[in-house]
């Protein structure tokens, strides 16, 4: 890839997301402006924004990368996305405007009537914005180290003070302009390049729907190993090997693998040969804690088009159930997609946006694994590199090349880069805005902007130390634990008049405090190998329930404890706003 076009395309990405949000802070003039941009945004423009922001460095580059590793049975991860605005619509878009609030924390307080509970629910929300903040950081330094071969930390410090100087500049106002254009910029990035893509693949004889065959390589290449990988060969394989196979050193030496389970030190180089058959990370249970799978949670693909429930022990099979899951229901708890619903005028308006979001997201998601069925074919190497989340960046250059290679590069580039601002300024909008509410001194436009400064700066730091997850991974561990905590909190919150804040609080800390403890032990490494390991890899399928059933179970047993104000809030949250014609509490003091 042209280095120069490149960065030409990233800078003006920037640009043009610094001159965007300018013009946000031109008409940002209250504080209203600044949270929830006065409530006057349209279905349309809003719709749009949402999508901007929604369709973050996962699904720009993480989809594409885990179907090139595991193929088809990752196409959940897009369904899973575009389905949770469904559930969103059908339970919560409406009556979550109406509630009249600023963040998920303003829910919690109005519905229950509970400043403890209001906390809790701070904290959840500071917790998922920061754990779906570090892979837009992290991916954002993949980036621009594949453009330019700069250190991984500059992407992430370069997207921290871009998003960081707009949010505090503009608030809503400006991000809203900014996400609706990074939305079109992101949808033709990837559309434009993959139609010569496809054309090129058409017409150069490669092979078609062969999913369940091996990953031939098309050209010698060099494979340099980034973490300790256990592969397996079916046949014995011919390649030249600088580092250690099987804890064996070799210096540039050409060694024949017999067929089996091999184990390939980190830092190991491979040298294929041409037509080549691609070793395949190990299908033998669950690797070890210093082996890195690219599979969600740690677990190594079972191969191509194979069935889930084919599995010798169906960890795959139940995987795809938590994933289902977590993202079915974790949607409508993210902090950055809630706070958009406030800023529609009306109920019925938070409705029609979404149902346009589902169209905008639907449209996009249609394209990302093409690119990952492309990338098995010319660049499936990154598969074993630990680099899968590159397939869309580089696979102009592999089938095209010349300068309408470097050309759609730069424009994927700069829609790559454009998932990650947008991503991280509705973080960063949510974050700071429970920052400001609940924890600084003062709620005014100053302290705002200080806590902005706040809220990229601790992911920022912690990616810098941080081991590096699968971007789709990172931000499906996001949603398992929305999934578990504000799922049932909104959802009983707003269906069922006998929830009391013993039997919330009960629910988030169990079942969100249960899917965010499993998530973190699986990162750090403290899963036991096997089930127990995909339990905790995979939380909401048992999480969830557990949030539910919780909240039922203690609200049930204080009944004393419901709040006098239920019948009116309920109300408020399911007539139209011409039949309350006032907002709530929390909004008027504000």
């Amino acid at each position: 890839m042209n280095q120069t076009y490149a960065v030409a395309a990233v800078t003006a990405v920037v640009l043009a997301t610094v001159l965007i949000g300018a013009l946000g802070l031109r008409i940002s003039r209250t504080t209203s402006d600044f949270y929830v941009a006065s409530r006057t945004v349209r279905p349309g423009l809003n719709a749009a924004a949402i999508s901007g922001e929604y369709l973050s460095a996962a699904s720009f580059l993480g989809i594409a990368g885990l179907v090139l590793v595991q193929g088809p049975a990752m196409l959940w991860y897009p369904v899973g996305y575009t389905a949770g605005y469904l559930v969103l619509l059908v339970l919560v878009a409406a009556p979550l405007r109406r509630s009249g609030a600023y963040t998920l924390s303003d829910f919690a307080e109005a519905r229950l009537e509970s400043p403890q509970a209001r906390r809790l629910a701070s904290l959840f929300v500071v917790g998922i914005g920061w754990l779906y903040l570090l892979p837009q950081l992290q991916g954002a330094g993949l980036t621009l180290e594949i453009l330019t071969g700069a250190p991984d930390w500059v992407g992430g410090l370069l997207v921290a003070l871009v998003v960081t100087g707009t949010v505090a500049a503009g608030g809503m106002r400006s991000i809203t302009f900014v996400q609706a254009f990074q939305y079109w910029l992101k949808l033709t990035a990837l559309l434009v390049p993959v139609l010569f893509l496809l054309a090129a693949w058409y017409g150069d004889g490669a092979p078609r729907a062969r999913f369940d065959a091996p990953a031939l390589l098309r050209d010698h290449t060099v494979v340099k190993v980034a973490d300790t990988v256990r592969v397996d060969l079916d046949a014995p394989l011919t390649l030249t090997v600088t580092g250690r196979v099987d804890s064996v050193p070799y210096e540039h030496q050409t060694v024949t693998l017999a067929p089996g389970t091999h184990h390939v030190l980190g830092g190991t180089t491979l040298a294929f040969e041409p037509g080549a058959s691609l070793p395949e990370r190990s299908q033998l249970g669950v690797p070890p804690a210093d082996d890195r799978g690219t599979a969600a949670g740690g677990s190594d693909p079972l191969g191509w088009s194979q069935p889930l429930a084919g599995g010798r022990d169906g960890h795959q099979l139940y995987a795809t159930y938590g994933l289902i899951l977590a993202t079915f229901l974790g949607t409508m708890g993210l902090p950055h997609v809630a706070v958009r619903f406030y800023t529609s005028p009306h109920g019925r308006a938070a409705r029609r946006t979404t149902l346009v979001v589902l169209g905008l997201v639907g449209a996009f998601y249609l394209l990302p694994p093409l690119y990952g069925a492309l990338g098995r074919i010319y660049a499936p190497e990154l598969a074993l590199t630990g680099s899968a989340d590159a397939a869309v960046l580089v696979l102009p250059d592999r089938i095209l090349g010349g300068l309408l290679g470097d050309l759609l590069g730069a424009l994927l580039a700069g829609g790559a880069f454009a998932a990650f601002l947008s991503t991280a300024s509705g973080l960063t909008m949510s974050v700071a805005g429970v920052l400001t509410q609940d924890v600084l001194p003062s709620r005014g436009v100053r302290h705002f902007r200080l806590a902005t400064l706040l809220a990229t700066a601790v992911p920022l730091a912690v990616g810098v130390v941080a081991s590096k997850v699968p971007v789709a991974d990172a931000v499906g561990l996001a949603f398992a634990v929305s999934a578990s905590s504000f799922c049932p909190l909104l959802v009983l919150g707003i269906w069922w008049r006998r929830l009391t804040p013993p039997g919330a609080m009960a629910g988030l800390l169990l079942g969100g405090g249960s899917a965010l403890a499993a998530v973190m032990a699986t990162r750090a490494g403290l899963a036991p190998d096997g089930w127990p390991h995909t339990l905790m890899a995979w939380p909401a399928v048992w999480s969830v329930p557990l949030g539910f059933l919780s909240m039922v179970a203690v609200s049930l047993a204080t009944p004393r404890r419901i709040p006098p104000g239920t019948p009116g809030i309920l109300a408020r949250l399911h007539l139209p706003e011409e039949f309350t014609g006032t907002l709530p509490a929390q909004e008027a003091r504000r």
